[in-house]
């Protein structure tokens, strides 16, 4: 196996090592998307805590701003985070308690709960704006446009099949 391996070119990423410790091509990628998520996210996580948020709170501002002037109802903003949140209302607490959203019942429909970014939630997003394009210039910067490009369409085609039908993200 060592002379096997041995002769292996440095680029062949299907040597026995690699089917060794992975139990398919499939696991392989998918714990690699696992690990790099691991490993940028902790960039984010250090900048949001220097602004008391977390990454989800954040995503929820960032559409609450883009739909401004208008309301969001709570599950439309559910449907179109980045990751699923299971805690939304208590994530809306939290930025309710700290007024950077706000949220009404319309008298003709009380099950209903809209949301939107307060002046203080706006002028949040854009103190945070530069320190985020900062934070991703570290997590990607060393990447090319090329290269950042091709990432992307190979991320759309690996999740393409399991996104909704009306998902902004197809």
């Amino acid at each position: 196996m060592s002379n096997e391996l041995e002769t292996l070119g440095a680029g062949d990423r299907t040597t026995s090592s690699s089917t060794a410790r992975f139990d398919s091509r499939e696991q392989e990628v998918y714990l690699s998307l696992w690990r790099t998520y691991d490993r940028l996210r902790a960039f984010e996580d250090e900048l949001f805590a220097r602004f008391d948020l977390t990454a989800q709170q954040y995503n929820l501002l960032r559409l609450s701003r883009a739909a401004h002037p208008e309301r969001v109802p709570t599950l439309v903003l559910a449907q179109r985070l980045i990751s699923r949140a299971p805690d939304i209302t208590r994530m809306l607490d939290k930025l309710e308690s700290r007024g950077l959203i706000a949220r009404t019942r319309p008298s003709d429909n009380r099950r209903t709960v809209l949301v939107g970014i307060t002046a203080k939630g706006e002028a949040l997003l854009r103190e945070i704006a530069e320190p985020l394009r900062e934070c991703h210039a570290r997590q990607l910067g060393h990447m090319s446009p090329d290269d950042l490009d091709r990432m992307v369409e190979l991320l759309r085609a690996a999740r393409l099949p399991h996104e909704d039908s009306e998902s902004t993200w197809r």
